[in-house]
């Protein structure tokens, strides 16, 4: 037998290529990954843009204990700022041990089991899903802190925004890329400029106008604190200002994004990602500290702090503005994020195979979607309040990274193992001696253990307010996994040729059943379908008024020729509801007649040309379908009559039932009595 493939060209609907843009062809795939400035723009927005609120999100905890406490908003940036560093290098090692993506989902699948895989997978699901919405809110609360008028449509300004979002990447990876790549960096050189001017003009360099720190008072509430108290409200900053390291995984779990050579590239990016966010994040820290700005609900940090340092002209709008587009596109790291996770996890059967789909601008558009829609339901919930939110945020970031370094100090452990001309194959990657082995598996322990004991204050410190919900969701999400691999499971069991025998296969017998309702070109085509399938054609129709019975038969009389070899079954019934008498004849057939046999149900359907006018007939067909593939061997098959819109001639005319046609061919008898007299093949 020859196999012979037929090279064919995509044709789409001329809407959806003006929304998406032109299919691109496999084989562009290369061309579509991305250089390092514009994977910069989209994997590292969402790190660099949570500079906007981690430092508000760490001073509107100290707060609590007077406005004195936040003189301690820098020890506790630096403390972030050091686990930045060490959760970039651990990142680093994945990119290179692991050049074909995946991040923590497949470190801790080829190192620590299926179990800890799932956790770190649900996490950073839920992880993915908050970026969207925490990063779309803060946005438009960016815009809201310059427009304050606008404070009352925010969530309508969120759900358009993220589908402004799902519509660019849908449209490709590389051309998302070189949209976002314009507020990415202007929103880093505005942000800069501000804190070089800010510190020029706080140390009096060069004659600047000197800042003027606001008053406040420097009184600290430890008299209404114990000193337990002060411990948990310092742990709850901290707590609060790990959002800087969301995002932070993203490189590595896209590393295949990256334009050859990928590990190289995409290392080298991270390591520009960690340099600028902490750069941005000490600066605005330092200076909100100077200057003794205090964070309220209507006007973020930055906002105060730009109009403080700069003034309300120029670049005071240049940063709010660009500060709300790029928290905005750092939604895009769960865009690009959140779909190949779910690729990855439909490839090992724990996600819908559909998310392994690439669309036709070569994105997986499944888990686009799905994204968007859970996303926007967040939104809905909390009210584009990014700060209600926050408390789910970052406990998903905390215990993927716990996982990911837990994994990676396994994986230098089977390093560590091999002699320098030995290498091995584990699951995922390739692994050979590697020198400085140790110092790599003590820095990710130590990444492993700070990373976990954060996971535990923030579960400790956030529960009530909200991380209760993402620990009970994981464990869902988990199960959800192991149901939908159990199915494919399942289903791979039963279509499996291993075990079946060529005489086991059960036979199919010789029988076509037709349902009918009356005689017209639908279902005259359906039984010169029927009557090539099989020598025994029964036509079954279910009267339930005599006259129209009688109509039936003189319709049926008309055509011998095509109906003598039909066996005409008619079915006397005294209520409305015809397919209950028609399926207990199927069964009849099926169980009795010819047991252990297939039998074949041939149901005729009208199809018209849009969905507008689909709505106008009754779906009994679609009703029999659904009825009948519950049995394991009926096979059904469709004969669709297709009703084209009418000429456009106005001389034209129609005659015969082809002018006043029934809801549907085997469900004419309530209409029977409209359809014109004539023949149906007239």
């Amino acid at each position: 037998m020859d196999i012979i493939f037929v090279e064919e060209q995509m044709n789409t609907s001329k809407v959806k290529k003006f929304l998406i843009g032109e299919p691109f062809p496999t084989s562009m795939a290369i061309h579509e990954r991305l250089d390092k400035v514009r994977a910069l723009a989209v994997f590292a927005s969402d790190p660099i843009s949570s500079n906007a609120y981690a430092t508000e999100a760490v001073m509107s905890i100290l707060i609590v204990m007077g406005s004195g406490a936040l003189n301690m908003t820098m020890p506790i940036v630096m403390a972030i700022a050091a686990l930045v560093l060490i959760v970039v290098f651990s990142y680093i090692q994945t990119i290179m041990h692991y050049p074909k993506g995946g991040g923590s989902y497949i470190v801790a699948k080829d190192n620590l089991g299926t179990l800890p895989s799932l956790i770190a997978a649900g996490a950073l699901l839920t992880d993915y899903s908050l970026t969207v919405s925490v990063s779309v809110s803060a946005g438009i609360r960016a815009i809201v802190s310059a427009f304050p008028e606008i404070y009352d449509y925010r969530v309508l300004l969120a759900l358009g925004t993220i589908a402004l979002l799902t519509w660019m990447n849908l449209r490709g990876v590389r051309e998302s890329g070189s949209i976002f790549a314009l507020p990415t960096y202007a929103f880093i050189g505005g942000v800069i400029l501000v804190i070089v001017i800010g510190l020029i003009r706080s140390f009096g360099l060069f004659g600047a106008a000197p800042l003027v720190p606001q008053t406040i008072s420097t009184e600290l509430l430890t008299e209404d604190l114990t000193q337990l108290g002060m411990i948990w409200i310092l742990l709850r900053a901290f707590a609060a200002g790990c959002t800087a390291l969301t995002g932070i995984e993203a490189i590595s779990d896209g590393v295949q994004a990256f334009k050859p050579p990928e590990s190289k590239n995409a290392a080298q990016t991270m390591v520009t990602m960690g340099i600028i966010a902490m750069s941005l994040f000490i600066g605005i820290s330092y200076l909100s500290t100077h200057l003794n700005l205090i964070p309220t609900h209507h006007d973020s940090l930055l906002s105060q702090l730009t109009r403080t340092v700069v003034g309300e002209g120029f670049l005071y709008y240049w940063v709010q503005i660009f500060t709300m587009l790029i928290l905005v596109l750092a939604a895009n790291t769960g865009y690009q994020d959140f779909p190949r996770l779910g690729y990855f996890l439909a490839r090992d059967k724990f996600m819908p195979r559909w998310m392994t789909n690439q669309g036709d601008r070569l994105v997986f558009n499944g888990g686009i979607l799905t994204l968007a829609t859970v996303s926007s339901v967040i939104i809905i919930i909390f009210h584009a309040d990014e700060f209600a939110m926050l408390p789910l945020y970052a406990i998903g970031v905390m215990l993927s990274f716990t996982i990911s370094q837990a994994g990676m100090v396994k994986l230098m452990t089977k390093v560590s193992k091999l002699k320098p001309d030995e290498s091995m194959d584990t699951l995922e990657t390739h692994l050979h001696h590697e020198k400085g082995w140790q110092w790599k598996r003590v820095v990710n322990a130590v990444g492993a253990t700070t990373t976990a004991i954060v996971f535990l204050v923030l579960v400790v410190t956030k529960f009530v307010e909200g991380a209760w919900i993402v620990v009970l969701l994981i464990p869902l999400i988990i199960m959800m996994f192991y149901k939908i691999r159990g199915h494919y499971n399942n289903v791979s069991g039963w279509l499996s040729t291993r075990t079946i025998v060529e005489n086991e296969i059960s036979e199919v017998a010789d029988v076509v059943i037709l349902p009918i309702g009356d005689v017209h070109r639908g279902t005259v085509r359906a039984l010169q379908y029927a009557q090539r399938l099989s020598t025994d054609v029964r036509a079954v129709y279910v009267s339930t008024d005599n006259a129209l019975k009688e109509r039936f038969l003189k319709r049926w009389q008309k055509f011998p020729s095509l109906t003598k070899n039909v066996n005409l079954v008619g079915i006397d019934y005294d209520y409305r509801d015809f397919l209950t008498p028609l399926i207990e004849y199927i069964e009849e057939v099926n169980n009795i007649e010819f047991p252990d046999c297939t039998i074949t149900v041939v149901i005729p359907e009208i199809v018209t040309d849009n969905l507008a006018t689909s709505i106008l007939h009754n779906k009994t067909a679609f009703l029999l379908r659904q009825r009948l593939r519950k049995y394991l061997d009926i096979i059904i098959i469709e004969i669709p009559f297709h009703i084209l819109p009418p000429p456009k001639k106005a001389d034209h005319k129609f005659t015969g039932v082809a002018d006043k046609i029934p809801d549907s061919p085997i469900e004419s008898q309530n209409n029977a009595k409209d359809v014109d007299e004539k023949p149906a093949t007239d």
